[in-house]
């Protein structure tokens, strides 16, 4: 019997959002698609969140994935691009979850970790390692497309596992898991 599953893999940014799509048949990985919205030329951040929400949309009614993995953003010191890169991530994941498709969290390092085995790798490590791994004939020239295709691997990698990611189902599951951000 084969089996066959679709993850949807996202590195949400304002700046650029890289995606990534593998397809996993009888446990084999297999790319579909690696993309990215650049969204440089837009100065209004408003237009910036529609348009990540519309194209997450696009690709969800496309691709019909099954699940999504989506980067967690990282505690920096700049407030200010946190915030904004935490709105990308919401808008992102609110398209998501208005087709209720489930959604898992994974940070930065446990994506570097599931792929390259080093949770301090850089970009062009995850990128090199994730052509070796699914035999991309070149890396794209922003490493966005790879961060979110990293995070679709580390989700299949992840499979099965309690992870320590926060996993949503449908907003009911998203606001209960998040009662004390409800005001």
């Amino acid at each position: 019997m084969q089996t066959e599953k679709i993850i949807l893999g996202i590195d949400p940014g304002t700046t650029i959002m890289g995606f990534g799509l593998i397809k996993i048949v009888n446990n084999n990985m297999e790319l579909m698609q690696l993309d990215e919205l650049i969204l440089k030329k837009y100065n209004d951040h408003y237009t910036k969140l529609k348009l990540i929400f519309e194209r997450t949309l696009q690709i969800v009614d496309t691709y019909h994935p099954d699940e999504i993995a989506i980067e967690a953003p990282f505690f920096g010191k700049n407030v200010q691009s946190m915030l904004k890169l935490g709105r990308a991530q919401g808008v992102a994941m609110a398209a998501a979850l208005s087709r209720e498709i489930p959604i898992t969290e994974y940070s930065p390092k446990k994506i570097k970790m599931a792929v390259t085995g080093n949770g301090n790798a850089s970009k062009e490590q995850v990128a090199k390692m994730l052509q070796n791994i699914l035999n991309l004939k070149e890396i794209p020239k922003n490493l966005d497309a790879t961060d979110g295709l990293a995070a679709a691997v580390c989700h299949f990698y992840n499979a099965g596992k309690i992870t320590t990611g926060k996993s949503y189902t449908g907003w009911g599951a998203f606001v209960k898991q998040n009662e004390k951000r409800i005001v």
